[in-house]
């Protein structure tokens, strides 16, 4: 890790944030609004062990928000609780709420299938269906929610994805050619295309470029940056240069001596890698400790 803060901070201007509070604009092209993604006093359990503590967090719509801390503080559990991924584990508990505009997505008059479709996920690995061509990997989620649509409307919704996804010019002419075939950085963009058919409004991303080259990498930011006009992203990630270059704000989680996982600080990303509150902050973003 970069041990000069001031080393890392974005070279390129991060995706604009709107304050906590502030109602949603509207999408580009009259598309659905963008969506505030808020958590309120998160504690989660696995079997008798906590690994988050009251934590609350607010993710501006149309803005980028890192969560970083060392391995084991709690930022993947914590991104999995926010698309209802955490009760897939048997012996997991939660208690308080997450909110999408306003709505407790935990709410028991609301569906799973509801919620993971208002808010998608990429993980650290890419995950293409490997026996599935590239064009049915973008329409899977179609199949899966039941969603129909005429084969012209399919067509353009590919192309529209995998666009979005910055993979289009590099396989329009192989669309039918196996997913799995593609390198492992465009695997993941097809991944990321994949989550965007199916229109979400919050786009979770758990450290997406951690198996990816330099070049990959910074293809991933720069498609992160143009995704941010559409949807709200969440992305965990333990490297610092990235934290500063794609990210509007950033939350620093920590969990020390068997205690749970906390928010020491949150806020601007600039303002955090130059003059954090919290003296632990500051070790962190410098090098100095995780």
């Amino acid at each position: 890790m970069d041990t000069d803060a001031t080393s890392v901070l974005p070279a390129v201007p991060a995706a604009p944030s709107l304050p906590a509070g502030r109602p949603a604009a509207p999408g580009p092209g009259g598309a659905a609004p963008l969506a505030e993604l808020v958590a309120r006093d998160i504690t989660a359990w696995f079997g008798q062990r906590k690994v988050l503590d009251r934590v609350s967090l607010t993710m501006p719509a149309g803005g980028i928000t890192a969560l970083i801390g060392p391995s084991g503080c709690g930022k993947s559990t914590f991104l999995r609780i926010l698309n209802r991924m955490h009760e897939l584990v048997p012996s997991a508990q939660l208690a308080g709420e997450v909110r999408l505009d306003g709505e407790d997505i935990y709410d028991p008059a609301k569906r799973l299938i509801d919620a993971r479709r208002a808010i998608g996920m990429v993980f650290q690995k890419p995950n293409p269906f490997p026996a599935m061509s590239i064009r049915e990997n973008v329409l899977a989620g179609l199949r899966l929610t039941g969603t129909r649509a005429p084969r012209s409307v399919k067509d353009d919704l590919v192309e529209s994805c995998l666009t979005k996804g910055g993979l289009w010019q590099e396989v329009k002419d192989r669309l039918d050619s196996p997913g799995g075939g593609l390198s492992g950085g465009q695997q993941q963009r097809l991944c990321i295309a994949r989550s965007l058919a199916i229109k979400p409004r919050v786009l979770l991303m758990d450290e997406p470029c951690s198996a990816l080259d330099p070049t990959s990498t910074r293809v991933i930011e720069e498609t992160m940056h143009e995704l941010a006009r559409e949807v709200t992203i969440v992305i965990v990630t333990h490297n610092m240069q990235q934290a500063a270059r794609v990210s509007s704000q950033c939350a620093f989680f920590l969990a020390s001596h068997g205690t749970p996982g906390v928010i020491v600080e949150h806020g601007d990303t600039r303002a955090m890698f130059e003059s954090p509150r919290d003296e632990r902050t500051s070790d962190y973003v410098n090098g100095r400790f995780g």
